[in-house]
């Protein structure tokens, strides 16, 4: 068409082909390119702004070039022009994915998928159906590049955040088993200490003046306890040289004789969880005692190496009752058996005619040996 009159896009206006020729490149360059630059190449607020509506930016632009696509006749002359703008047009579908809400990237880029898969159909009106599938399918593949491109780092971050969220709730429950472990133990020491006196107040009060000695000093190893919570989130938690001092100041705390036995080299067949989980587990087994075990006057400690295999045994003479979790506050028996399975471990209780007795057996370090410890505890050690 060398004369007349042609039809640009769906504007309606009627302008002299001569004119078409540069009002089409411009519609097929100027949207894709203005938005790549306000993407790139902006000032900081630009690129904020621009960033954040990538997916209407993506949208608008498609449908630019689609309105150029919807005009011209087959023999358009500015390929060029149109193969510039597809290609901006796919930065800008890359900038969509990766910037965008997730609904305006989504819209945005299937209309600018659209127009880069179509771009080349209308130069081409003799192509079969066959042909012009073809040739659309094919330039689908920067779109899907871009969608790579731009959804890929997106997916990163979401993992990232997924895991500081998880990271955060793993430490959250950490310091709930901490606190429930380690300081209900103490304070389930206070009030069987404040129990005790106010029994024996009425008919003697000078008799209550050293449990509440004692109350005081379960008081502040409560408050030491609060700290070594805390501080266990920096520092690896408390292992088995702890355990001795562990039943010791539970007896002293109480009326119930607690013995411990710790084999010969256990010391060093614990890897430093396994060591931990000892001592959670006989914290949590002790205070259980205190709790449910009804008239309890002995509990029994013993850690021994058989093997590959370190086995901890805790066992009391009180009438045996289930302990049963409470609706807030600690985990209890199901958690710590969660504890003692993820470090290659099983735990076993049982209620018989002689008491309750809680069993727990953990893989020992492929490096240890009943030597393994110079100068360690003797075979059997009680206190």
């Amino acid at each position: 068409m060398t004369e007349g009159f042609g039809v640009v896009g769906g504007l309606g206006a009627a302008v002299p082909a001569s004119a078409g020729g540069l009002v089409l490149p411009v519609l097929a360059l100027l949207p894709s390119g203005a938005a790549v630059l306000a993407l790139f190449a902006g000032p900081p607020g630009v690129r904020r702004w621009a960033r954040g509506a990538a997916g209407r930016l993506a949208g608008l632009s498609g449908a630019a070039l689609l309105t150029v696509l919807a005009t011209i006749d087959g023999t358009y002359g500015e390929s060029r022009a149109l193969f510039a703008g597809t290609c901006l047009l796919v930065l800008v579908q890359a900038a969509a994915y990766r910037w965008a809400p997730r609904r305006e990237a989504l819209v945005g880029g299937a209309v600018a998928a659209a127009a880069t898969a179509l771009w080349t159909v209308p130069l081409l009106p003799d192509a079969s159906f066959f042909e012009a599938a073809g040739l659309a399918a094919f330039w689908c593949l920067p779109s899907v590049g871009a969608a790579a491109v731009g959804g890929y780092p997106r997916l990163m971050d979401r993992r990232r955040a997924r895991a500081v969220r998880d990271a955060e709730r793993a430490e959250q429950l950490r310091l709930a088993h901490d606190l429930h472990d380690f300081v209900a133990h103490d304070i389930s020491g206070i009030v069987a200490q404040a129990q005790a006196a106010r029994f024996v107040a009425g008919r003697d009060p000078a008799a209550a003046l050293p449990a509440l000695e004692r109350i005081e000093r379960a008081g502040l190893t409560a408050l030491a306890s609060l700290d070594r919570t805390v501080g266990a989130l920096r520092e690896p938690p408390p292992g088995t040289a702890h355990v001795a001092d562990l039943v010791r100041r539970f007896e002293a705390e109480g009326r119930i004789r607690a013995r411990i036995g710790i084999s010969d080299g256990v010391e060093g067949a614990l890897s430093r969880e396994a060591a931990a989980t000892v001592h959670r587990v006989v914290t949590e087994a002790l205070t259980n005692v205190r709790r449910h075990a009804i008239g309890a006057t002995r509990v029994d400690v013993r850690l021994t190496l058989d093997g590959g295999t370190v086995r901890l045994t805790v066992a009391d003479d009180g009438a045996s009752a289930m302990p049963r979790p409470r609706e807030r506050g600690g985990t209890g028996l199901i958690a710590l058996a969660e504890r003692v399975r993820a470090t290659g471990g099983d735990l076993r209780t049982a209620a018989g005619p002689d008491g309750w007795t809680l069993t727990v057996t953990l893989p020992a370090s492929p490096a240890s040996s009943p030597t393994a410890v110079p100068g360690g505890p003797p075979l059997e050690k009680t206190v």
